[in-house]
């Protein structure tokens, strides 16, 4: 999953250097360029969030949980 956002991401940057020269020739280059870039920050995220995800999930293993019972809430007063 993370080799095919990267070689995707990877894709996008191409076609937005291809497009990047047109730009400014015409309407459709303008929205193409625009539709790509959005893509490719919707790409980007997404590898971040896969990212994100599991360095949370090792640093949740590790650290013990601590359950919460109804007494604990009766202890202070």
């Amino acid at each position: 999953m993370k080799r095919e956002l990267i070689s995707s991401i990877k894709q996008k940057e191409l076609q937005l250097s291809k497009l990047r020269e047109h730009i400014d020739k015409s309407d459709v280059c303008s929205d193409l360029y625009n539709k790509v870039l959005i893509e490719k920050a919707i790409l980007t995220k997404q590898l971040e969030d896969l990212q994100n995800r599991s360095l949370v999930s090792r640093i949740k293993h590790l650290l013990p949980r601590q359950e919460k019972l109804i007494c604990d809430y009766f202890r202070g007063r």
